[in-house]
């Protein structure tokens, strides 16, 4: 059966994770390339999975893209900047595994994207995919003219029946007021088919405490389907288009949690891929959730393959969710 065909619209960026003048490795990461990644490993060849970005010439630019390239992600719409760099970041844990990021992305090739002379290109191939990703850190990093862009781009695919997943993922420090990101936001959930929001998140921006009225908020802001991530409490599901009952979906302790770096990220890719392969809800979120708990038990971003082989060999490649 034909594969779906899904683009993942973000930012990947050099990582360093450890102490500053310490102990120190490197690799590389962003929430919607985590996504990307462990999206191929989970849809186990159902899932034709595109990242949509813009790197360097550089040494790491190149190694990134290749390294893409053997988990199985498509880098056809991986376009190449000659005067711009990958962003760079360094992870900092606690004793409990939460992280603390330093950011240096402001200029960075995928800040740039709408403004290369290719971008006419990846239009005509949003087109022909079934499915279409992206963060709040994919409109928070674009300039306000090239964020609308995206934006009306994704209104028209949605008119033509394109699936439109959003991730929330919101960080302040890459806006320039709350205010421009909730109206950024307002104008994604219009067009968002299945949201997939932090509960802190919301709180943060909102200022919304109960998960019922993260609901109603998104349900009144035009999302169709909505989960509401809630770390340890696992997951709440609900249609917002029909106003059925709230679902929870519990998530199995993990212990210990070593950095829950891309946790988030993980539990979209596990969710979507038993999504677009047919599952159910409870099945996808529980696929989303041990793919999250395998990942909190390693360092970094993007853990070894083998780490997650015994989760994502659970999809069987079967082809049903239409929008």
């Amino acid at each position: 059966m034909e594969a779906v065909k899904i683009a993942l619209l973000g930012e990947c960026m050099i990582e360093l994770n450890g102490e500053p003048f310490g102990s120190m490795t490197q690799s590389y990461g962003g929430d919607v390339l985590n996504s990307a990644v462990y999206l191929a490993r989970a849809g186990q060849g159902s899932l034709d999975v595109h990242f949509v970005t813009a790197m360097g010439l550089d040494p790491l630019s190149r190694g990134m893209i290749t390294r893409w390239q053997q988990e199985g992600i498509n880098t056809s719409l991986v376009f190449t900047d000659s005067e711009h760099q990958p962003g760079l970041y360094l992870i900092q844990l606690d004793e409990q595994g939460e992280r603390t990021f330093l950011y240096w992305r402001n200029n960075s090739a995928a800040r740039h994207l709408f403004r290369h002379a290719d971008y006419p290109k990846i239009y005509p191939q949003l087109e022909k995919m079934d499915a279409l990703y992206l963060s709040g850190i994919s409109l928070a990093i674009l300039p306000e003219e090239d964020c609308q862009l995206l934006l009306d781009n994704l209104k028209t695919l949605s008119s033509q029946g394109k699936i439109i997943f959003f991730d929330s993922n919101y960080r302040p420090a890459l806006w320039e007021s709350e205010a421009q990101a909730r109206e950024s936001y307002q104008k994604m959930y219009a067009i968002t088919d299945i949201a997939l929001v932090t509960d802190d998140d919301e709180m943060q921006l909102w200022g919304e405490t109960s998960i019922e009225g993260i609901f109603n908020r998104l349900q009144k802001m035009g999302v169709k389907q909505a989960i509401i991530k809630a770390g340890a409490q696992g997951c709440f599901y609900r249609d917002l288009h029909t106003q059925a009952e709230i679902q929870h979906i519990a998530a199995q302790p993990v212990s210990p949690v070593i950095d829950t770096t891309a946790a988030g990220d993980a539990f979209n890719a596990g969710f979507i891929a038993g999504l677009l392969n047919g599952k159910s809800i409870k099945y996808s979120a529980l696929m989303g959730h041990q793919l999250a708990g395998v990942v909190i038990r390693h360092k970094g971003a993007i853990v070894p393959e083998v780490a997650t082989r015994q989760v994502t060999a659970c999809f069987d490649g079967q082809k049903s969710h239409k929008k």
